[in-house]
């Protein structure tokens, strides 16, 4: 007799705690969530943003103050730690940009198939990834 193909589990209502540790996303799946995740974080940071761009085209003296507050630290903030969260802003903006494109994409050319939504998934993330690596080493001063 021939051996039987083990079934797959069927996941129709997802228990947060048991069921999501074990589920396997597809990368389009990761990347729509990633998307929504990186819109969220935007969303949240966005009195940080409106501050550094206000003390950044201000004048002189606050723009040098803002880039002190990347070396320094601002209050008892180190500056490591808000060149970490600026990091993270970077990467949320190429995610949502990159991923938006793709969602936009599709929307207009309805190409929509499995193997074309694998590709393009990975290739925003390969994008957003890159870019956020390049632009963080920036950030970082290695050049």
């Amino acid at each position: 007799m021939p051996e039987t193909a083990k079934k797959r589990p069927e996941f129709r209502n997802l228990n947060v705690f048991s069921d999501l540790p074990t589920y396997r996303w597809p990368l389009a799946a990761l990347v729509s969530g990633m998307h929504r995740i990186s819109g969220l974080l935007i969303f949240l940071l966005l009195p940080f943003i409106i501050w550094m761009f206000d003390t950044s085209v201000s004048s002189e003296l606050s723009f040098n103050r803002f880039t002190s507050v990347f070396s320094e630290g601002a209050g008892f903030v180190p500056g490591w730690f808000i060149k970490l969260v600026v990091l993270a802003l970077i990467w949320a903006y190429l995610q949502h940009f990159i991923a938006g494109v793709r969602h936009i994409y599709f929307d207009i050319t309805h190409m929509t198939t499995k193997s074309r939504g694998r590709r393009t998934a990975a290739a925003t993330l390969i994008l957003a990834f890159g870019l956020t690596a390049i632009l963080g080493a920036k950030l970082f001063g290695l050049y």
